[in-house]
């Protein structure tokens, strides 16, 4: 008939292991320009990131050399892309002549099986290790077209699965806490001004290394909220609706205002410990603790935000820790402080869809043994010196 589709073993054996990837293991397609024969599967949460099926015909002993060192390039680039140090590949070639006689298992970074047919994917000793169910999961009751039909229905319902998810997590939410924060922010310049209450209003409120230990805990948290001059309020405001609406977009709003306290609370923490008895005000340890959180949910979505991360993010973080280490009257240990316990929390709350439990206990077993260790410093260690 004219609507038959002719499919040979190799053929059947590629659709099934794209079912086995793509639905059970969630790889996503790689898109790559000029390489043909061969599919690129890529899953950066997986023990093996990369999967490569090809079935383009490998003669001998120097195609199969030239196909390593096109694949080393590949991956050097998926590395740049994806921001990722560590990143190994498993090639399933389906279609290797027997004049390839080297071991097409450079090591475990170059994965490779030579599979004729499915029973000699339970002979590798990688794929069994990586994919121990692999085996199993390439048995279908169904063959032609019925097969043809269930995997490719199969695809594209994860598929359609998987970009709601996706949409769900970069849909645009509203940033109302972060309007709230900022009208805080400008509430608590603008009243004192007008009452003629500022001076009284910083003094009492601010973070201030001896009056903390004497009991004010909370010009912790009060400090955070507090600016010198309208160019401080008007920067940090700005940071805050740029960086603050993608925080709480990405988070939502409870996890958002979470990681904005915590961060505040230890870059005035770290301007206790390190600032001496100077006094400090203003939101910027919070807001790099918000550019510490972008930067883990961005490590967790660089497939979608790798550039972003080495062009953007990580050259204004570098710029402004430079910046204030250079200019005088910065409180830059705040800075560094907010930073860090920005990308602790962003670990203990968790990233949507990415993060797991397990990931997420870790994550506040470190941030409880981090703010432990800095409150000794700050209340206890500092004290005595």
């Amino acid at each position: 008939m004219e609507n038959d589709i002719m499919l040979d073993d190799k053929n059947v054996l590629t659709m099934k292991l794209l079912h086995y990837f793509i639905t059970e293991k969630n790889y996503n397609p790689i898109i790559l320009q000029g390489v043909d024969n061969e599919i690129w599967l890529e899953n950066l949460d997986a023990d093996c990131k990369v999967v490569r099926i090809v079935s383009g015909y490998i003669h001998n002993d120097e195609q199969y050399d030239f196909d390593v060192f096109k694949t080393k390039r590949i991956l050097k680039k998926i590395k740049k892309k994806t921001f990722s140090f560590n990143v190994n590949v498993m090639s399933f070639f389906l279609d290797m002549g027997d004049n390839v006689t080297q071991d097409i298992n450079v090591d475990s970074k170059l994965m490779g099986i030579k599979v004729n047919d499915e029973s000699d994917i339970d002979k590798n000793e990688f794929v069994k290790k990586i994919f121990p169910d692999l085996s199993k999961k390439l048995v279908y009751s169904e063959d032609g077209m019925e097969l043809f039909a269930k995997i490719t229905n199969d695809i594209n319902e994860h598929n359609m699965k998987d970009a709601s998810k996706i949409e769900k997590v970069f849909k645009d939410k509203g940033p109302y806490i972060t309007y709230l924060l900022m009208a805080i922010i400008v509430l608590l310049y603008l009243v004192p001004i007008l009452l003629g209450k500022y001076n009284y209003i910083i003094n009492a409120f601010c973070v201030h290394g001896p009056s903390i230990r004497a009991g004010q805990y909370y010009r912790l948290i009060t400090g955070i909220f507090l600016h010198g001059s309208v160019m401080h309020v008007g920067f940090n405001i700005y940071a805050l609706y740029v960086i603050g609406s993608q925080i709480e977009n990405y988070y939502g709003r409870i996890k958002y205002l979470i990681i904005y306290l915590f961060s505040g609370l230890m870059g005035a923490l770290f301007s206790m410990i390190f600032g001496g008895n100077v006094a400090s005000i203003g939101a910027s340890g919070a807001i790099f603790g918000l550019m510490g959180a972008l930067l883990y949910f961005g490590y967790h979505y660089r497939v979608y935000l790798g550039n972003v991360l080495k062009t953007q993010l990580i050259p204004l973080i570098i710029f402004n820790l430079v910046l204030g280490f250079i200019l005088t009257g910065v409180d830059n240990f705040a800075h560094i402080g907010g930073l860090i316990g920005g990308v602790l929390i962003a670990k203990a709350v968790g990233v949507k869809e990415k993060s797991t439990t397990s990931d997420k206990i870790n994550g506040w077993i470190l941030t409880t043994i981090f703010t432990a260790v800095i409150l000794y410093v700050a209340f206890i260690y500092s004290a005595r010196g």
